[in-house]
């Protein structure tokens, strides 16, 4: 098992910027590839961004690219999400997930937190 908690969601306007944290406790977290998703109200939870278990790979959806920047530490069992430039449509609740590999799909993760909301006012 792996437990996540997301943390550092908030209120921005827009242009703004914020870092969500994602701590991981259980199972070896270096194991794992990271990702991040996030949900709308009223649409599907949607991929943004994934780092490889080394940290070497990091994939990112074509709306966030030169924005938004994954990291991840794994002294500190921890994934960061920089958040730089937001925009109103970055609003949604942002999820953490853990699985074998990076991808878009949400039902290939095996973990998952359970949210921070992020609001981008404009």
């Amino acid at each position: 098992q792996v437990q996540l908690v997301e943390s550092g969601g908030g209120l921005v306007q827009a242009g703004g910027s914020l870092r969500l944290s994602c701590a991981a406790s259980g199972r070896t977290f270096r194991n794992y590839a990271m990702a991040w998703f996030r949900q709308a109200p009223g649409k599907e939870r949607e991929f943004v961004v994934g780092i490889s278990w080394s940290g070497r790979s990091t994939y990112y959806a074509d709306s966030v690219k030169g924005r938004f920047t994954i990291s991840r530490d794994s002294a500190k069992n921890t994934v960061y999400l920089q958040m730089n430039s937001l925009k109103s449509e970055d609003t949604a609740v942002y999820y953490c997930a853990a699985g074998q590999v990076i991808q878009a799909g949400a039902a290939g993760y095996d973990y998952w937190g359970q949210g921070t909301q992020v609001t981008v006012s404009s």
